[in-house]
C-alpha cells in the first residue's frame, strides 16, 4: 500500500510537465486522481483533450486510478464541475493541487489589458475557483486531513521583469494561500504554496532558457512531486501557510514576509524627519537585501 491508500486528489494544469508528473506520483502513491487540463497552448489557446487523457491512460497502464477533467479553471461554473468530478467518480475529495497557468510575457509597457486578464483568470481567479469549491465540501465533511496545495513562482517571489501579469498572479496566490491557511485550519484543511523550478515547455518560453535540457533529471518535474506528494498525505499536518522552494535535489523553507526594521516616533513625522531617519535606518538594509542584489546583477 502506498503512502496516499483511500485518498482522492484534484491536480489542475495535470496534462503536461509539472501537474502530470505531481498525478503520476500521486497515484503511484495509491491515491485516485482526478487529472484536469483544458488541453491549451502556453498562452491559454486551441484547446484539446489529449494530454489529461493522455496522462489518464499512463496512470492506469501503471495500475493506479484516474480519470480526466477537460474544464475550464478559470470558468467559476465549470470549476465546480472538476470538483464534482471527484465526488461523483470516488466519492470524496482529500486533496486538491493547483497547478494549471498559461503565459503571455510582455514588459509592462507592452502588456495588453487582454493578456493581463487573461492570466489573472486562469491563475488567480483559477485558483480561488477551485479551492471555494473544495473548501465547501471540506467544510460540510468536517472529516480533517485535506490539503490544498496551491503554486507560485520566483517570478513573483522576485518581480520577473517581462512577467507582470504572471507574477502579480503569482504572488497573489500566496495571500490567498495564507488567508486559506487561516480561514480553513478549523476545518482540518492545510493550505501552502509550492514555489518551483524545472524543465517544462513554459520555462522553454523565457529568452536565454529555450534549450533548457529536459532530460537532465536535476531539472526533472518529478523533483517538484515529491514534496507535493509527502503534503498531500496525512503526516503533513504540522505544516500551514507556508511556501515551499523546490528546484532540483534542494528544498527550501521560504520565510514569510516580517518587518525587517522598524521606526518608532513619539509624534507624528515630516517629510524630512521621516526621510532622515529612513535613510539612516532602512537605505543600508534595503541596499544589501536580496532584491536589491539581484537587481544590481540583472536578475531580477
Amino acid at each position: 500500500m502506498g503512502s496516499l491508500e483511500g485518498r482522492v486528489c484534484v491536480v489542475t494544469g495535470a496534462g503536461r510537465g509539472i501537474g502530470a508528473a505531481v498525478s503520476r506520483m500521486l497515484a503511484a502513491e495509491g491515491a485516485a486522481v482526478v487529472v484536469n487540463d483544458l488541453g491549451v497552448a502556453v498562452d491559454g489557446t486551441m484547446p484539446d483533450n489529449t494530454p489529461a487523457q493522455g496522462v489518464v491512460n499512463e496512470i492506469k497502464a501503471a495500475g493506479g486510478n484516474a480519470v480526466a477533467n477537460y474544464d475550464n479553471v478559470a470558468d467559476h461554473d465549470a470549476a465546480e464541475n472538476i470538483i464534482r468530478t471527484a465526488l461523483n467518480e470516488f466519492g470524496r475529495l482529500d486533496v486538491l493541487v493547483n497547478v494549471a497557468g498559461i503565459l503571455r510575457d510582455r514588459m509592462i509597457f507592452n502588456l495588453s489589458e487582454e493578456d493581463w486578464d487573461a492570466v489573472i483568470n486562469v491563475h488567480l481567479k483559477g485558483t480561488f475557483n477551485t479551492s471555494k469549491f473544495a473548501s465547501i465540501y471540506w467544510r460540510q465533511a468536517r472529516e480533517g486531513n485535506y490539503r490544498l496545495i496551491n503554486f507560485t513562482s520566483v517570478s513573483g517571489l522576485y518581480g520577473a521583469a517581462g512577467q507582470p501579469n504572471y507574477a502579480a498572479a503569482k504572488m497573489g496566490i500566496i495571500g490567498l494561500t495564507y488567508s486559506c491557511a487561516n480561514a480553513l485550519h478549523r476545518y482540518g484543511v492545510t493550505s501552502n504554496a509550492i514555489s518551483p523550478a524545472a524543465a517544462t515547455r513554459m520555462i522553454g518560453t523565457i529568452p536565454g532558457r529555450e534549450n533548457v535540457d529536459e532530460n537532465d533529471p536535476e531539472r526533472s518535474p518529478n523533483n517538484i512531486a515529491v514534496p507535493v506528494t509527502y503534503i498531500a498525505g496525512k503526516e503533513s499536518g504540522w505544516l500551514n501557510g507556508w511556501v515551499i522552494g523546490a528546484q532540483g535535489y534542494n528544498l527550501t523553507l521560504m520565510s514569510n514576509p516580517e518587518p525587517v526594521s522598524q521606526l518608532i516616533g513619539s509624534q507624528p513625522w515630516t517629510i524630512e524627519t521621516a526621510g532622515a531617519a529612513m535613510e539612516r535606518s532602512f537605505k543600508p538594509l534595503a541596499q544589501s537585501g536580496t532584491m536589491y542584489q539581484r537587481r544590481q546583477a540583472g536578475q531580477a
